[in-house]
């Protein structure tokens, strides 16, 4: 089976040709090659590159670089801005870009610098038009996710990093899956999708964090398997685990059947984002 992690990040060192608005956790850099040789690494065969908002905001132009040098291993998703009316007409302009095959809004971002809520519906419906996912960043807002999948239909939403918030290096929250419960109220919305991403950055315990497994367990049985994907949110996740603690857990558990686990780690995303590596 191909394994395809759903949610990566490259960029380059901080620079005047290309800014930086914030800095990430992470390296002070990773490029596309480093990226490479590390899923190389641990047999990781290709990726959905997502163009780091903290960094770049609304700028996916080094995604874009980074993907036109590895065409079989790169599909992209970029941000879009609610505040800005002519992100619909952006949409459609990015549909077209060889390797991108998704959007993002960051909705956990409201009350920093927007969104603006009242632009949301706009990008969305581009998005259905174009046949594009929409990748929601939504940690502390899953109760506004219900109103949007019911009122979207025909856009299909992907929850990134379960719909939990994450941390950015240790220690562990105490309840880390205590919004669990607003995540799988979503799973009556045939339209939304969770992205299974960082989600040993929630663990208590050590290399395997065994104790991942019963509340995804829940996950999966509440949404289907099929609407279900795994990925790692590298390198957000660098100051708890490393890429390969990152991956060998889902590779490794018993807790999945052969054909969950190629599902959940390429094959739902193929389907999902409509993008079949080497394609």
């Amino acid at each position: 089976m191909a394994i395809i992690d759903v949610q990566v990040h490259c960029y380059e060192r901080d620079h005047p040709g290309r800014p930086w608005a914030a800095v990430l956790a992470g390296p002070p850099e990773v490029t596309g090659a480093e990226m490479i040789a590390a899923m190389d690494a641990v047999g990781v065969d290709a990726a959905i590159l997502v163009s780091p908002y903290t960094m770049y905001r609304y700028d996916p132009s080094y995604a874009v670089q980074v993907r036109d040098k590895y065409p079989d291993r790169f599909a992209m998703v970029r941000p879009f801005d609610p505040g800005d009316p002519s992100s619909p007409a952006q949409v459609a302009e990015w549909a077209r870009q060889p390797g991108a095959v998704g959007a993002r809004i960051m909705l956990a971002r409201r009350g920093e610098d927007g969104p603006d809520l009242a632009g949301v519906g706009p990008i969305l419906k581009a998005c259905a038009e174009a046949g594009i996912p929409v990748n929601l960043l939504a940690w502390g807002l899953l109760d506004q996710v219900a109103g949007i999948a019911a009122a979207n239909p025909d856009t299909t939403l992907v929850i990134d990093h379960i719909g939990l918030l994450q941390p950015f290096e240790p220690p562990v929250p105490a309840e880390p899956w205590a919004d669990l419960p607003k995540l799988l109220a979503l799973a009556q919305y045939p339209n939304v999708v969770v992205k299974i991403s960082g989600a040993c950055t929630l663990s208590h315990r050590p290399f395997p964090h065994d104790d991942i497994w019963d509340p995804l367990r829940r996950i999966f049985d509440a949404f289907g398997i099929e609407r279900c994907m795994w990925g790692t949110d590298w390198t957000r996740a660098v100051n708890l685990i490393t890429y390969e603690q990152g991956v060998a857990p889902f590779r490794q558990t018993d807790r999945l059947s052969d054909a969950e686990r190629a599902a959940l780690m390429g094959g739902n995303l193929e389907r999902v984002y409509n993008w079949t590596p080497g394609d």
